[in-house]
């Protein structure tokens, strides 16, 4: 089959298209044959050799995908051959074909295209694990997402308000901030412009806001305690501004803050296996009424994964970028 390769640890290029052996499935697994692949970013983090898969993982990039199984493994039950799936991986998404534990297969919804189904997996196990099973936002609670327009983002906005809070988010630019206002999002800050630990006690009538899901970091890290209200909940689940910084820990006992981080990758498969059993009992009804809906910005062939990866790093996109094999 054809897989891209990391050839090297670097820049985009590095990613090559190359024909290599088809994954063999264990007694637990099923083979998928993929119709898309969603980027990442730990995709990015892979290529530049800061995120090496975990043991026992394919060795190609791809986190997320979609497409029909070809074939099962003796002690899968559930599943069997030809059903339409989408499935989170702990790698090996970026070609033709996939080998995937069976408990972290999802069945594709019936109002999503095969191929936007392959939006979801990583999304929605991020999401669900960290902002409600983790910190358990409820409704009438407000949860506030830096980088609204991304993937995560994006998925993050609609499940929130299908289950009643209220939502801020963070963006950099005006047009991604008026996608995020037509999701859902109840306010919307340009953290260019104006200081968004300011613009949320506006908004909360100086409270601040119960849950924050972080994904820049070193650089937010006071700026998020500043922003929570008592009892309020930091999840990081990313690092883009670095991982080292100072805190005043006098905030955090002030309002009894919590802060916790996580990465979906290095889960036990039975760690995933619950959390897409959740996902599948909590949120696949919001995307099966249509309250919550895949948003697809480009899709590229397999073969021009490197471009796919440029667009990613450029963040001129708003939603998920998708790669085709065939």
């Amino acid at each position: 089959m054809k897989a891209v390769v990391i050839t090297g640890p670097g820049a985009p290029e590095v990613l090559q298209l190359q024909e290599v052996e088809e994954p063999k499935i264990k007694d637990d697994e099923v083979l998928i044959k993929v119709e898309a692949a969603a980027l990442n970013r730990g995709d990015i983090y892979q290529r530049q050799g800061f995120y090496p898969p975990p043991q026992g993982a394919s060795p190609y990039p791809g986190l997320e995908c979609s497409g029909i199984i070809e074939s099962i493994g003796e002690n899968v039950f559930r599943w069997k051959v030809g059903d339409k799936v989408c499935a989170l991986l702990s790698g090996g998404g970026y070609a033709e074909k996939v080998a995937v534990p069976a408990g972290q297969v999802l069945p594709v919804p019936p109002n999503v295209s095969l191929s936007d189904a392959a939006s979801f997996p990583e999304v929605a196990c991020t999401v669900w694990s960290t902002v409600f099973m983790m910190s358990r936002l409820r409704a009438g609670e407000t949860l506030m997402i830096h980088g609204g327009s991304s993937g995560i983002g994006i998925f993050a906005i609609q499940i929130a308000k299908f289950k009643g809070a209220k939502v801020f988010v963070t963006a950099g630019d005006e047009q991604k901030l008026a996608f995020c206002k037509d999701l859902g999002a109840d306010v919307c800050i340009n953290y260019k412009t104006e200081d968004f630990v300011t613009r949320v006690k506006e908004e909360s009538e100086g409270k601040g806001v119960d849950v924050i899901l972080d994904s820049v970091g070193a650089a937010y890290l006071q700026k998020n305690l500043d922003s929570l209200n008592i009892d309020g909940r930091l999840f990081i689940i990313g690092s883009l501004s670095g991982f080292v910084a100072e805190l005043n820990i006098g905030t955090i006992f002030a309002k009894r803050l919590t802060i916790q981080a996580a990465a979906l990758r290095t889960r036990s498969k039975e760690e995933k296996a619950e959390i897409v059993n959740e996902v599948e009992k909590n949120v696949w009804p919001a995307i099966m009424s249509g309250k919550v809906k895949p948003v697809v910005y480009k899709q590229f062939p397999l073969g021009e994964a490197a471009e796919a990866h440029r667009l990613m790093e450029s963040s001129k996109h708003i939603g998920k970028i998708l790669l085709i094999p065939y």
